[in-house]
Formats: structure tokens, C-alpha cells, sequence
């Protein structure tokens, strides 16, 4: 069935094919209303949330499209501004974009039987939620230290890379937050926390850092041992590769951690926002914040939820130390074209210049 509905949607005018695939309704029903998910999770890890969603809700079928996150935003400003029916819910890791969209308009109201429980930095005005905890990481290859304290604040790593600079050459990594749009979330998040965030910088240049788009490409190298540290690596990926691989090892920096989001939303021009909203509330319930946390990986926001994988436990060991993304306009100056371009500029001449 899957691929006869995609086969179609591939010759409707005007369509531009994603990654999709079809969950028709577990009640059989051949006319079951279909809610259409946006989404920059894969699909394959996505798929512990659909099915406890069809579950709890077995008249409706789901079509999911993953995609990139300017792909997501694109498409849902595209359909609207065209008078066309577009997404019941999207789900995004670029906080930016997503945030941008509620503001603009192109999201709606979804006042919900956990909003008022939601964190306050969490939830911008009932539109945009956060629902998940991720923080940026340190993530080392843990035979390499084995005779040497892992880094465990920036002015640690810095010294590190100060004393081991020539042994360790070309082989830290982080984001280019050129192509990396969480890279450069976390940079710009870096600099606003962190007065010497360019000693960092200018450190892991002198090293030879190597620069890449993806988690993935990362934490492969640490995991085989080509490399030894990776600055700033989303923690849900690096917690996902640990657990496979036992070489690859993960420290919160102690100074700070930098904590971001994935944002869920019901488009303003929904097809079907009654559905998107049951979703969302789905993804907010402590039902689906328990499948995120535990079988999706990814650190949940609900207070209701307890275990190891939750921002309840993470607030609780860590307090302070946790300095969490809030979801709000304030997150649109990172899409200041102007102000971007200088961030990156600098990052540029600091890593050239050594």
C-alpha cells in the first residue's frame, strides 16, 4: 500500500516528493480521516510515536513526510501564501524556523489538557511547543583517555587541546555551523554565554578541527578512534551511538550545557487541525513523552514523566548548569541574515587565523 501511494503522489501536479510513508488506520477503516505529519525525524525512529498514536487512536491514518527543516518551513509558507490545505502538525529541530512560523501567522492556537502544566520556557503562547530535552555535549573516544582526565568544562578543553595539540591534530570535531543549522544554534547560544567562547574557537582551529554537517559523520570517527573529542554534539544522537558503541563516551560540560528542542506546531492552514492537535497532545501526554524517552531516545520535556531520559531528572542532578533554548521570538535573531553572515565571518577568520 505504501508504495502505491507514493507512486501516485509522484505524478500529481506540482508535487515535490519527500521521504513518506503510509499508516492506514488499525480499525481497517478504508475511509478513516488521514492526519499528515511534516517532519525532520526519520521516519524509522519516528515510528514507537505513530504507532502509540494509532494505538490510543484507531480510526485515524497517518501520512508522514520527512524532510529537512527548511524543506518543513518552506513547504508549509509555500502551501499557505498558495490558498492550498497543508500539514496537521509539524515537528522540527530548527527552533528558528518553527518559532518564526507561530509568529508570522502560520501557526495556530492549540490550547491543550497539558498546556497550562507545559514549562513556561517551553511553550510560546499555546502555538509552538518544546517537547524535547537535548543538550550539547562533549563526546570522546573513551581508549584515548585512558591515562588522561576527559575535559570537562570549555576552559578544560581548551587546556587539553593547549597540551595536546600536536599529538591530537586533526582529530577534534564539531558542527560547520555553516550547514549545520543545530551547529550554529549552539554557537550562537555559546557566544551569548560565554564571554571567552572565541579562546574555544581559536583552540580547536589550532588543533586542525575537522568540520561536519552531521552527528552521524562525527560520532563515527570517535567511535572507530580517528577521533578523539567532538565539541557541542547533540546529546540524543551521542546517548543513541553510546549505547551501541562502548568506546564512545559523553560529559555535560560543568560550566554550562547548552539544551535545545525539537518544536511541534498545527500549521494555520491545517487540512485536518483537529487532528494535528490530537497528536500534539499525543506528544505532550505522558504516554507519548514515556515513548519518546524511552523508546525514541530523545530526553522528554513533560513534568509528568520521571526516569533518566527526561529534563525532570536532568534539572534535578544538574540545576543551573542546564541552560535550555526558551521558545520564543528571541530565537529569530539567529535568522537576522546580517547578523549571521558576521557570526560566521568570525568563525571563519578565528579558525583561519591559527
Amino acid at each position: 500500500m505504501r508504495s502505491i501511494f507514493i507512486l501516485l503522489l509522484a505524478f500529481w501536479p506540482g508535487f515535490a516528493l519527500a521521504d513518506q510513508a503510509f499508516y492506514p488506520a488499525k480499525s481497517g477503516k478504508a475511509e478513516a480521516p488521514v492526519l499528515t505529519v511534516y517532519s525532520s525525524l526519520d521516519e524509522p525512529l519516528a515510528q514507537p510515536m505513530i504507532r502509540g498514536f494509532q494505538e490510543a487512536n484507531p480510526d485515524v491514518a497517518v501520512r508522514y513526510e520527512d524532510m529537512l527543516t527548511g524543506e518543513i518551513y518552506d513547504r508549509i509558507v509555500g502551501e499557505t501564501d498558495a490558498g492550498k490545505k497543508t500539514a496537521d502538525f509539524a515537528f522540527s529541530s530548527a527552533m528558528d524556523l518553527q518559532v518564526k512560523l507561530s509568529n508570522d501567522g502560520y501557526a495556530q492556537v492549540s490550547n491543550l489538557p497539558m498546556s497550562a502544566a507545559w514549562p513556561k520556557w517551553a511553550n510560546w503562547r499555546n502555538t509552538a511547543y518544546a517537547l524535547t530535552f537535548e543538550p550539547a555535549v562533549f563526546v570522546y573516544h573513551k581508549p584515548s583517555f585512558a591515562h588522561e582526565p576527559v575535559p570537562s568544562s570549555r576552559a578544560e578543553f581548551v587546556d587539553y587541546l593547549k597540551r595536546k595539540g600536536n599529538a591530537v591534530y586533526g582529530r577534534i570535531s564539531t558542527y560547520d555551523i555553516e550547514r549545520s543549522g543545530v551547529g550554529f544554534l549552539f554557537m550562537a547560544r555559546d557566544q551569548e554565554q560565554f564571554g571567552d567562547i572565541w579562546s574555544v574557537i581559536g583552540a580547536m582551529g589550532a588543533a586542525g578541527v575537522k568540520l561536519y554537517s552531521t552527528s552521524s559523520a562525527i560520532l563515527e570517527r570517535i567511535a572507530d578512534g580517528r577521533f578523539v573529542l567532538g565539541y557541542n554534539i547533540l546529546g540524543s544522537y551521542a546517548a543513541d551511538w553510546a549505547s551501541r558503541h562502548p568506546d564512545v563516551g559523553i560529559v555535560l560540560p560543568k560550566d554550562y550545557t547548552v539544551v535545545m528542542s525539537r518544536i511541534g506546531l498545527v500549521p494555520q492552514a491545517a487540512a485536518e487541525p483537529e487532528l494535528g492537535r490530537r497528536y500534539l497532545a499525543f506528544f505532550m501526554s505522558k504516554e507519548g513523552q514515556t515513548i519518546m524517552a524511552r523508546e525514541l531516545q530523545i530526553p522528554a520535556v513533560s513534568p509528568e514523566v520521571a526516569g533518566e531520559n527526561t529534563a525532570n531528572t536532568l534539572q534535578e542532578l544538574l540545576g543551573a548548569q542546564l541552560r535550555p533554548v526558551p521558545v520564543s521570538p528571541g530565537l529569530m535573531v539567529y535568522l537576522d541574515q546580517v547578523k549571521r553572515a558576521r557570526l560566521i565571518a568570525h568563525w571563519n577568520e578565528v579558525l583561519r587565523a591559527q
